[in-house]
């Protein structure tokens, strides 16, 4: 009885070890912890082992949409209601402020202007006899000018974080009038962690961006800084670093010669400064460009120092051309509010007015030499390599009516954003995955077919995310074999949560292996974290829209990645 036992219990750990064996035979897979650290060729060789297991189907002939031409930049714009009201006046003279995010959020420290617009809008202020009143619309001061230059916006008075968005203005021909250089005073600054800022004294004595960019093509830092069409930070940084590249000239051959050899190595554009943080705080980078507003209010940075640097952020204020001269006084009579002790007090005490002895250092740029700074940045931003991207759309029955509708007339408006020099392809899933377009340069001819399939997309059926995922990191891979030294980028759009194929935990591995980034925008979607998690693994962008203001989110996301 002892032998017989003792056999029946080696013959049931020997099926038991048999049906494990196939069990991940039908995985088609030979790695199975999710803690498990591929390189690069071992993540390829997991890769085609999943993706033995994926069904997938290519369009043999897509569709050519012959009207792509058709989009104007005010069309690439979402409706500006996407922007919110934060504060609501109801004068009969009522003057509406495209205020910076910085002080127009719904919650403190980042409210002051709402907070000085509201008990404006108390006192019963008039001119001329009329009440006079504030409306506050919260916007990035780039944004603004981006409405502005489409014509698809006019607000009375415009509060940027600095001047050099007026001066974009006015070079685009609309003109400003400025109430005052100063409402509240700020500074752009180089953070860096102490320890780091010590080592970097010693070698190069001084904390300038010059000295900065230095190190940081040596490895002595590793850097980043937020998005120069957005962020007035980052349109503040590529002006001092096109200037420390070349004083003389910074739009100069030599200048973008040397940021195109910096890009090279540099770390991908934050979208945000929360990226930024978030960045910081895993030890992703040790170096980065924000507001000092910011960093007095961020306490996960106190081991940072702040110097400042490039031009001030002193949020001027400007009202056009268009308003009456009633409205310019009324808008006149708000600033002169904002000034007063009370107020210059609150915002002292939400982290503004601080080094009030910082002398701007401004690189000489007119409003034209900003844009053309922009532009070069943009051309440049990937180092010369060729960018190459995979868009995965979600086409499973939950994305039916107003989603799907918001998805495709997203990725066409804002499809020409997206540079011709770089290479792009489509692939959908439902239930299973589709290859709508192979990778292709984005001429003429590649941005047609991908409107024409864009628009043909139909939902239907489950939700495999994470099987598309792999299927467009393999046409990405693939791709980077033909054309060399590539950067290469996933874009993720979808509403809902993975119900077929395999799971997150599952590609994480080949994900990290293979270091591409994967950028996730979701919108109409119960979060449960994952989205956020695949974006994190290579340190890439999470989208949480709403189908109103994804249109935004992506056309501000190509700018700064495509």
């Amino acid at each position: 009885m002892r032998k017989h036992s003792m056999f029946k219990k080696f013959l049931v750990s020997v099926l038991a070890g048999a049906i494990l064996a196939l069990s991940l035979a039908a995985c088609g897979s030979v790695y199975t912890s999710t803690e498990t650290e591929l390189s690069y060729d071992e993540a390829e060789t997991e890769l085609s082992s999943l993706l033995s297991k994926v069904d997938v189907s290519a369009v043999e002939d897509p569709v050519l949409d012959i009207y792509t031409d058709e989009v104007s930049e005010a069309d690439a714009l979402a409706d500006i209601s996407t922007f919110p009201i934060t504060v609501q006046g109801n004068g009969q003279i009522n003057l509406e402020i495209a205020g910076a995010t910085e002080m127009t959020d719904t919650s403190s420290p980042d409210n002051w202007l709402n907070e000085v617009a509201e008990d404006f809008n108390r006192q019963g202020n008039t001119v001329n006899g009329k009440t006079v009143s504030i409306t506050v619309r919260q916007m990035t001061s780039g944004e603004v000018v981006t409405y502005m230059r489409a014509g698809a916006y006019e607000p009375d008075i415009y509060i940027p974080s600095a001047y050099p968005w007026a001066l974009m203005l006015d070079a685009s021909g609309i003109d400003t009038v400025k109430l005052t250089d100063r409402l509240v005073g700020n500074t752009a600054g180089i953070l860096m962690r102490d320890d780091v800022y010590e080592t970097f004294i010693e070698k190069y004595g001084e904390a300038t961006l010059a000295n900065l960019i230095t190190a940081a093509i040596a490895g002595d830092v590793v850097f980043a800084y937020p998005n120069p069409y957005t962020s007035t930070t980052g349109l503040n940084g590529i002006g001092a670093i096109l200037y420390s590249f070349d004083p003389d000239n910074p739009l100069s051959e030599k200048a973008v010669s040397e940021l195109r050899s910096y890009q090279e190595s540099a770390p991908p554009v934050a979208y945000t400064t929360a990226v930024l943080r978030n960045q910081a705080a895993k030890g992703v980078i040790n170096t980065m460009l924000m507001e000092e507003q910011a960093y007095i209010n961020t306490p996960s940075l106190s081991d940072y120092t702040y110097i400042p640097f490039g031009v001030r952020h002193d949020h001027p204020v400007y009202t056009f051309d268009y308003c009456t001269e009633e409205e310019q006084e009324a808008a006149q009579l708000f600033v002169d509010y904002c000034l007063q002790p009370e107020n210059q007090e609150l915002a002292t005490q939400k982290g503004f007015n601080r080094h009030n002895d910082y002398v701007s250092q401004d690189p000489g740029f007119t409003g034209a030499d900003w844009i053309a700074a922009q532009q070069i940045w943009k051309e440049n931003k990937s180092g010369g390599r060729p960018i190459v991207a995979v868009f995965v759309a979600d086409t499973s029955y939950s994305m039916d009516g107003e989603p799907i509708n918001a998805l495709k007339s997203a990725l066409v408006n804002t499809s020409p954003y997206i540079q011709e020099s770089n290479y792009v392809g489509l692939v959908s899933y439902n239930t299973d995955v589709t290859v709508n377009l192979p990778i292709a340069q984005f001429d003429a001819s590649q941005r047609a077919y991908f409107s024409g399939e864009v628009k043909n997309l139909t939902p239907n059926g489950n939700t495999a995310t994470y099987d598309a995922v792999l299927v467009g990191m393999d046409m990405l891979t693939q791709k980077a074999k033909e054309i060399g030294d590539a950067k290469l980028m996933l874009f993720l759009l979808t509403d809902g949560q993975q119900n077929r194929g395999y799971s997150l935990d599952r590609i994480t591995p080949i994900v990290e292996g293979l270091s591409i980034p994967v950028y996730t925008v979701a919108y109409n979607y119960s979060d449960n974290g994952e989205l956020e998690e695949l974006s994190g693994v290579n340190e890439a962008a999470f989208l949480n829209a709403d189908s109103d203001d994804i249109v935004n989110l992506l056309r501000n996301l190509f700018n700064a990645e495509m």
